[in-house]
């Protein structure tokens, strides 16, 4: 699976050269409309890009300004349920990285586990329990990426979320912190996994996240992650978890967070 040629056909589009990418999670794509200067190439249009098939997720990439900030946002991401790979879910994200990007922001729809949460809460992601099974690092490393044995300790920048807590407060409003677990999916989780979740440390759960994550911090991408909390893991309401209801909540919170990400990304740049 070759970069380059994903590469290639982006910089035939555009000579703009991202800082920042954006991973928009179900239900969140309004973010890539806010973009000027933008172009938009469809994932069918780049050479080794993985179709989104998941409901809520668009399938281009978008090149644009916020402000003077140009970002490059996946409005569609790739899940392993969907059958794709380890190197087709986290392809996007390496073709970021060698685009030129040195921040990324990952937004995703999670259970809540945390009895704290509701449901529409914005959560903070600060650390990650990999229960997919897989790494994206595995096999011969190509040390012209990264290292071998990344550190992982900051894998959700510590700067970065206190700049996203900085900008909410100037809104009136707050961020929760919390560990993500991240499982394949498709199916919701039953009530026993999640007690165990639980038990292990977890307070949001969801299907994604974690190998971009890794990819990232192997490029030496420093990452902000932010969940929004769509439904309540299973077992803590009496009722059904649907997919309808994830896109739902998700479109109820879309606004705030868009314009939190409008305000977070121009200072990133100015992050140590």
């Amino acid at each position: 699976m070759s970069w380059n040629d994903a590469l290639v056909a982006i910089q035939r589009r555009t000579d703009l050269i991202p800082t920042v990418g954006v991973v928009l999670g179900s239900g969140l794509g309004a973010f890539a409309d806010e973009l000027t200067d933008r172009i938009e190439i469809p994932y069918e249009d780049i050479p080794g890009w993985p179709r989104s098939t998941a409901v809520g997720h668009a399938g281009h990439l978008v090149l644009g300004k916020i402000n003077h900030t140009v970002v490059a946002v996946q409005a569609g991401r790739a899940h392993f349920y969907e059958g794709y790979d380890i190197g087709q879910v986290t392809f996007g994200v390496r073709v970021l990285g060698k685009l030129g990007i040195k921040s990324l922001i990952l937004t995703n729809a999670a259970g809540g586990i945390n009895l704290e949460y509701t449901q529409g809460a914005l959560v903070l992601i600060n650390d990650h329990i990999n229960l997919q099974g897989q790494n994206p690092l595995i096999g011969p490393n190509d040390d012209s990426l990264g290292p071998r044995f990344p550190d992982m300790s900051d894998a959700y920048s510590k700067d970065y979320r206190a700049l996203a807590k900085h900008v909410a407060r100037e809104m009136g409003s707050s961020f929760s912190e919390g560990v993500y677990a991240g499982l394949l999916g498709p199916n919701y989780e039953t009530p026993a996994e999640i007690r165990y979740l639980r038990a292990i440390g977890a307070d949001l759960v969801g299907m994604s996240t974690v190998p971009e994550v890794i990819v990232a911090r192997h490029m030496g991408v420093k990452c902000l992650a932010i969940s929004c909390v769509t439904n309540m893991a299973a077992g803590i309401l009496n009722q059904e978890i649907n997919h309808q209801e994830v896109l739902e909540t998700g479109a109820k919170v879309r606004g705030t967070l868009v314009e939190m990400l409008k305000r977070i990304i121009p200072h990133l740049e100015t992050q140590p």
